[in-house]
């Protein structure tokens, strides 16, 4: 009985040893699997970021610096106006009883822009009527004695003297007819007065009066200008006036218009310098379809004297830093920050001259982002044909972005 005892215990202990032995292998086996993963994360992740660190780029992210035409010529500076406007003042004194247009709203010609008050005008033409027709009755009456003192001085029947008195009564009644008629005339011409109505066909630039002002003679009510007539009324420096000929082109920008781009031609060029200034006052007829409809706006530009040969660069390849200027050169497989010196801003494109800095035939980057690093590593890349891209967006954004996404897809693994 005990050496059964003893031979259940002996293999109770061999069992607990076993399990023992076989737990401790398990852990050992599971730290060396932990270890292992850990190992090729770390290993993935520094591929990852040195994959991540050169920049990706397509031949559409590139710019070529290469020569083109420069315009030059003297700075043109002044406002737009209209050619047809009108300053509609008031020919009579009178009381403004109406006044029917506001600012900006589209008049067409003979339209009723204010009316004043016609009472006493009125009166008066009724006045100048009825004397009218009573000099009219006078001169009849008159001429009709006339007539028949004639008569009667061919059978010798009235004197030479009652004829020549008659006459002079009927050439006097003429008159006071005449007289009365220029009166009734005047009186119409009050009346119209009274109604201040547009001259063209334009719109309204400024309302001057209210119901209920007194117009004197001589006050503004109203102005009225014709939008499609506006031109360029600008001055230039008197030392480059000797550049400036009729029919060159003239390319300016308008304050409230941003960076659109107008058109013009020289029509005009004073002969006579503003005595304060000492500047020239060229007059520029306006071309193209885009035109101004606000007037009175400054405006800068530059009338194009002639045309040179020269490199260029578009202001989204620059990096401004305040009056320095850089650009992120593309050459041997790697990015370089280059320092610029610019010159002068063609008015048309918005592009600068380089002066020095780059040569003909080397690579920027056309709109560099604020993330590059100088001797930063380039892959050049085309883009895919099946993607479509949207404006705005470049091919190197996309690629960077569908880089991210499989970076993503990676870690979430």
């Amino acid at each position: 009985m005990l050496r059964q005892t003893l031979i259940v215990i002996a293999l109770a202990s061999t069992l607990v040893t076993a399990c023992s032995k076989n737990d401790k292998n398990g852990k050992d086996d599971a730290a060396k699997a932990s270890a292992s993963a850990k190992a090729s994360a770390s290993s993935s992740n520094s591929s990852g970021t040195a994959e991540q660190s050169r920049l990706r780029i397509s031949p559409e992210d590139m710019l070529l610096i290469q020569n083109s035409a420069l315009s030059s010529g003297p700075v043109i500076t002044g406002s737009v106006q209209p050619e047809r406007k009108a300053d509609l003042r008031a020919e009579l004194s009178a009381v403004v009883l109406q006044v029917l247009k506001e600012n900006g709203e589209v008049v067409k010609r003979g339209d009723l822009l204010v009316r004043l008050d016609d009472t006493s005008i009125r009166d008066s033409q009724h006045s100048a009527e009825e004397a009218a027709r009573a000099s009219a009755q006078s001169f009849d009456q008159a001429e009709r004695q006339f007539q028949r003192l004639k008569t009667l001085r061919a059978s010798g029947m009235v004197s030479t003297q009652s004829l020549e008195d008659a006459e002079i009564r009927r050439n006097n009644a003429q008159s006071d007819l005449v007289a009365a008629k220029a009166k009734v005339v005047q009186a119409k011409q009050q009346m119209q007065r009274t109604e201040v109505r547009a001259p063209f066909d334009g719109i309204v630039s400024e309302r001057k009066v209210s119901a209920g002002d007194t117009a004197q003679i001589g006050k503004e009510l109203m102005k009225v200008i014709d939008p499609t007539s506006m031109r360029l009324e600008g001055l230039v420096s008197a030392d480059k006036v000797n550049e400036v000929k009729i029919g060159q082109a003239v390319i300016f920008h308008m304050n409230g218009y941003g960076d659109q781009e107008f058109s013009g031609i020289v029509k005009r060029v004073d002969t006579a310098a503003n005595p304060t200034t000492r500047q020239v006052e060229v007059l520029v007829a306006l071309t193209g379809e885009t035109q101004p409809r606000v007037s009175g706006l400054y405006a800068e530009g530059r009338i194009e004297a002639g045309s040179t040969q020269t490199m260029m660069i578009q202001r989204s390849a620059l990096v401004l830093d305040g009056d320095k200027a850089y650009a992120w050169q593309i050459k041997d497989g790697a990015i370089k920050k280059v320092s610029l010196i610019l010159g002068t801003r063609d008015p048309r494109h918005g592009d600068y001259e380089i002066r020095s800095g780059l040569a003909v035939g080397d690579n920027v980057i056309r709109s560099p982002l604020s993330t590059l690093s100088d001797g930063q590593k380039v892959d050049l890349i085309a883009a895919p044909a099946s993607v479509e891209l949207k404006p705005g967006v470049t091919a190197a954004s996309t690629v960077a972005a569908s880089a991210a996404t499989a970076s993503a897809k990676v870690t979430e693994k």
